[in-house]
């Protein structure tokens, strides 16, 4: 059995205490997933918390800082797996710094409100976090 590479992500929401929306990014490329959304994030490098990692990757993907909220925990070991290859570990977060716009990986960002999370096409890892975080979301 392979270990899996630790990628982090954010949901970011519009605010921690009552959230209301989520914000949904469609991949750009590789071409095997371009048009399908997921929750911004990456790898995280050597020397890296995840925690730091996270904040690096939504500064160089969206160009924003955030505040962290609490992470939602998965149920594996407290992580995600979301393909054969990784696992993700997964915090709410909220932009306290700049307007999200999709720079590197993604082409698209929409703001989504509960009912419409499955207005998009997740990546099919990502599907079972939607539905933990849709739990969280205030109508």
């Amino acid at each position: 059995m392979h270990q899996r590479r630790l990628v982090v992500a954010a949901a970011i929401v519009d605010d921690l205490a009552r959230p209301t929306r989520l914000l949904g990014a469609r991949r750009a490329r590789p071409v095997e997933i371009a048009g399908r959304w997921e929750f911004p994030g990456g790898k995280v490098d050597d020397g890296e918390s995840p925690t730091q990692a996270l904040h690096r990757e939504l500064r160089e993907e969206l160009g924003v800082r955030v505040e962290m909220g609490d992470e939602l925990p998965g149920p594996d070991d407290g992580g995600w797996v979301i393909t054969d290859r990784h696992v993700m570990r997964l915090w709410f977060a909220r932009v306290t710094d700049g307007d999200p716009l999709p720079l590197v990986e993604h082409d698209e960002l929409r703001w989504l409100s509960p009912d419409g999370l499955a207005d998009v096409d997740w990546l099919d890892g990502d599907l079972p976090i939607v539905k933990a975080i849709e739990r969280h979301l205030v109508p």
